[in-house]
């Protein structure tokens, strides 16, 4: 039995970064979500790391356990906090943010 990975792109007031994320999987793009979407995909039980990119932008790395059965979830946006919305144009890592539900 696998446990479950679901990831949903929600935007929090106005939303500057409107375009779909890729979802990457311990190093490995396994799909995109769209503005106000929810994926589910199946992962393996144990360790994983996972990261959204728009483009040459990108959250950090977060990891996560995921035992048998169950769901993990997180949401990403691109709202940030104004200062680290503008810094995010000299430093485009900063420009995405993943929170675990």
């Amino acid at each position: 039995m696998s446990a479950t990975l679901k990831l949903t792109h929600k935007a929090i007031g106005a939303e500057v970064r409107r375009g779909s994320y890729d979802v990457v999987v311990d190093g490995e793009r396994v799909g995109s979500v769209e503005m106000n979407d929810t994926i589910e995909m199946p992962v393996e039980p144990g360790g994983h790391t996972l990261q959204v990119r728009n483009g040459r932008k990108s959250s950090g790395t977060e990891t996560f356990a995921a035992a048998e059965g169950k769901i993990v979830a997180f949401r990403c946006t691109g709202k940030r906090f104004l200062p680290i919305f503008l810094a995010s144009f000299i430093v485009p890592r900063l420009a995405l943010k993943l929170v675990r539900d």
